[in-house]
């Protein structure tokens, strides 16, 4: 977060964003409260965060007002809007570019819907969503950039073409990808404040006691490992709030297909939840899930599991719907994908196990 208030003008330094991929994009945005000087005169909304937000342009900031992204006292405020004394100005605007260049890649991207102002892809398990070290090439970003060569957010190779949201590389799913800094901005809104329509399937290993529920804590770094992310109490200091539904569609004896929809979008929300409930994502290396969990560990169910790894050997996680408001029409948007191949093959296997 940014903040200015009325004793000090200098700009704070922002939190960093999360490098590795989230299942949302809750931390992708810029966060700025200024706090009007005493000594300020009445000046335009507009012109004043031109000034107090130098490295930001004209545009954006008259995008964000329209998007109503902008608010002056807890409400939408218009560019013309004469700030005073003591207001207090709330913005949130997507992540400003990285300074370094993104290679457009001709890719066939799985597109399933586009007008002028956002795209939804498919992204499949497997592909990095932006790159980063070790993952120069062959992101969906990468491909994106050669894509959407007009996109206003993507000239000059910037890090995240019209990326409001992200997914981890080992999930599958629905991805939307805004095209004006308008759509972007607005997009952003939706998910800041957390208006957006999201949903999960994830085979989880056990079945849960309750056959739908609601998990609430703070999620944030491990302090034991900061390759992962770690529960905390809900009045801790440390991590972000989150909060998943959760609702048990099918069982398949030791194993259960679980539906998710988020109201947060924390890194790895769902895994590091449903394991916080004793449920790990099948075949999830990093929170645990890649071994047998539940039944005998030997025999002939022991090789039943092993093929399962083989038909799925990646975390059972698919972001399966998004629903939003149109940015530019204001008409409900509703999308939704089928489950890939790999997923459908591992429940399709897990079926001839269930009694």
């Amino acid at each position: 977060m940014t903040q200015i208030d009325s004793s000090d003008d200098e700009l704070l330094p922002l939190t960093p964003s999360e490098e590795d991929d989230a299942e949302v994009g809750d931390e992708l945005y810029e966060h700025h409260r200024i706090v009007v000087s005493r000594k300020q005169d009445l000046l335009r909304l507009d012109k004043y965060l031109l000034r107090q937000l130098p490295h930001t342009s004209r545009t954006k900031i008259q995008n964000a007002i329209l998007a109503e992204a902008v608010q002056v006292n807890e409400r939408p405020a218009k560019s013309s809007y004469r700030i005073k004394p003591g207001d207090t100005i709330t913005i949130t605007l997507p992540e400003p570019p990285i300074d370094y260049r993104v290679l457009p890649e001709p890719m066939d991207l799985d597109i399933r819907y586009e007008d002028e102002a956002f795209l939804m892809v498919n992204k499949p398990a497997g592909m990095v969503v932006h790159p980063a070290y070790g993952n120069w090439h062959g992101t969906l970003v990468n491909g994106l950039t050669h894509h959407l060569n007009n996109l206003p957010t993507g000239r000059n190779g910037e890090i995240r073409p019209g990326l409001v949201h992200r997914i981890d590389k080992d999930t599958s799913g629905l991805l939307v990808i805004g095209k004006t800094e308008f759509a972007m901005t607005h997009l952003s809104q939706q998910f800041f404040y957390h208006t957006i329509e999201r949903t999960y399937l994830a085979l989880v290993w056990g079945i849960p006691k309750e056959t739908q529920g609601t998990i609430r804590s703070n999620i944030g770094r491990s302090v034991k490992d900061r390759k992962v992310q770690a529960v905390y109490p809900l009045d801790s200091d440390q991590g972000k709030s989150a909060v998943t539904h959760y609702k048990v569609l099918h069982t398949f004896g030791h194993v259960a297909l679980v539906q998710c929809n988020l109201e947060t979008g924390r890194t790895h929300q769902i895994r590091v939840h449903m394991k916080h409930i004793g449920h790990p994502l099948f075949s999830d290396a990093t929170y645990g899930g890649n071994k047998v969990l539940y039944g005998q560990r030997t025999g002939a169910y022991k090789a039943f599991v092993d093929k399962a790894f083989e038909l799925m050997p990646r975390q059972a996680l698919h972001a399966k719907s998004l629903g939003f408001v149109h940015p530019v029409t204001g008409a409900q948007m509703q999308f939704e994908v089928e489950l890939p191949a790999d997923f459908a093959a591992v429940l399709a296997h897990w079926e001839q196990y269930a009694p």
